[in-house]
């Protein structure tokens, strides 16, 4: 697996992997009835990066890298990740989270927030956790589940700077 900057072409490979994971109102609060074009904008245009896990022509997964805030919050980094289903359980999304940390520090973050991770997603709650992110906030009934109904999200959040300076 390789994990490379997201092309347009790329995206329209892992376009099927998006949609699904839209429709399925399970994990992230996007609108379902996102067009192709405003998903690129949304994962694509408006980050600072985005990355893609490539295996054999496949897009195994996707992530996005920005800034979490601006201004005296810039330091900060938010990503968002997504795994095809088929990929789930190999790797694909711990291979992402590492490498968006070592970018993270590249673009000059000192730190990275998960906003709104669905507290039903139990098994990417458990993969942050073990890469080393806490769980310090929880937003009661802040995701309406397709199949769950209202459940909370998490706000997640990790220093990665070696050292506490901000400049």
């Amino acid at each position: 697996m390789n994990i490379v900057a997201m092309t347009p072409e790329l995206f329209t490979r892992f376009w099927p992997v998006f949609f699904a994971i839209i429709q399925a109102e399970e994990t992230y609060a996007f609108d379902p009835r996102l067009t192709e074009q405003q998903a690129f904008d949304l994962w694509c245009t408006l980050p600072v990066e985005t990355f893609a896990a490539v295996e054999n022509d496949r897009v195994l997964g996707s992530y996005f890298i920005k800034a979490n805030a601006s201004g005296p919050g810039a330091h900060v980094s938010n990503c968002g990740y997504m795994v095809a289903d088929a990929a789930r359980g190999k790797g694909v999304a711990k291979a992402l989270c590492q490498h968006s940390k070592q970018r993270a520090l590249a673009l000059g973050f000192k730190a990275m927030q998960f906003n709104a991770v669905v507290s039903s997603n139990t098994v990417a709650v458990a993969l942050w956790q073990k890469l080393g992110f806490e769980v310090i906030g929880r937003v009661p009934k802040a995701y309406r589940h397709k199949q769950l109904g209202f459940v909370d999200t998490l706000v997640m959040y990790q220093w990665l700077a070696e050292d506490e300076s901000v400049t």
